[in-house]
């Protein structure tokens, strides 16, 4: 079945495939482990202050990693640093009016603040003796927090709101993609610090806090899908096909309904464990962003 005419269908695919995929989910990964992060030590007791450091510790190598995916994806590598430098003028090259230019810079700004988190976490680990010097007060820690956590929320969700200003099908047709991916962004982030958590035994309240919190982020989530679902319209008829099926089974079932009877029926499943339901959410975040991505690029 061919999809409905839609107004966007002029423009070509920007061609965008698994490395763009690989940097929407751990672009979200770093922003939603960031700014739990924040949470957890702003508002969290001493004994959850390990978690907290564990989501400044996954924050930065992923931002990294995000950095190095996008140079890898551009067809000439070598130039990368005109994103943010005009080439003529040696100057910042900041386009308020672009999407693509305001999260490039966005990503700069929190890989920076991820940086300083990362090596504040390290000092009071004391991993390394020579860390110990890195110790800030605690409100410059704050300051650092607040405004980083801003940038890390931002990055969670920015990328839903870049598809949403293209001319493509589908990613053009609802106004929901960046709500929709700051909140898979949420639960994402949530069940990979709950699976750390667990690989290291910890039980403390955030990490209680984070299994209700990432139960009730499921339930936004399933909202905003269907939300998202309903406002395609006709357009929706570009799912009617093994994209729509992989978005249905992989994403809805196991990656939503299936933790969610986890979590509150763990009964039904023998043997259910917190890994299990954090590993389905893992699963189905990435699928998530597979079946935006990639069904657009198909059209």
């Amino acid at each position: 079945m061919n999809p409905a005419p839609s107004s966007t269908y002029f423009t070509a695919p920007p061609h965008w495939e698994w490395l763009i995929v690989v940097y929407f989910f751990l672009g979200g990964l770093a922003g939603g482990c960031y700014f739990l992060a924040v949470l957890i030590d702003l508002f969290g007791s001493a004994e959850d202050r390990p978690l907290a450091r564990l989501g400044y510790y996954l924050a930065f190598p992923l931002v990294v990693i995000c950095g190095l995916l996008l140079v890898v994806d551009l067809s000439r590598p070598l130039r990368f640093w005109h994103m943010m430098i005009e080439r003529n003028t040696l100057g910042p090259m900041f386009k308020y009016w672009s999407p693509m230019s305001i999260g490039s810079w966005a990503l700069l700004v929190f890989g920076f603040f991820a940086f300083v988190s990362f090596v504040v976490a390290l000092a009071d680990d004391d991993r390394f003796p020579a860390a110990r010097r890195l110790r800030i007060g605690s409100m410059l820690r704050r300051a650092i927090a607040v405004v980083g956590g801003l940038f890390g929320f931002y990055i969670s969700g920015y990328t839903g709101v870049l598809l949403a200003v293209t001319n493509r099908p589908i990613w053009s047709d609802t106004p929901l993609l960046g709500m929709l991916f700051t909140v898979s962004a949420a639960s994402t982030s949530a069940a990979l610090l709950i699976l750390l958590a667990h690989r290291y035994g910890w039980i403390t309240p955030a990490v209680a806090g984070l299994h209700r919190m990432d139960a009730w982020m499921l339930v936004l989530e399933l909202i905003v899908l269907a939300a998202v679902v309903v406002s395609l319209g006709p357009v929706v008829d570009a799912w009617l096909n093994a994209w729509g099926a992989l978005l249905l089974i992989g994403v809805v079932i196991v990656g939503l309904l299936v933790p969610l009877a986890l979590t509150w029926r763990p009964q039904l499943i023998r043997g259910s464990t917190a890994v299990a339901r954090s590993v389905l959410v893992l699963i189905g975040g990435f699928l998530l962003r597979v079946v935006i991505v990639l069904s657009s690029e198909s059209v």
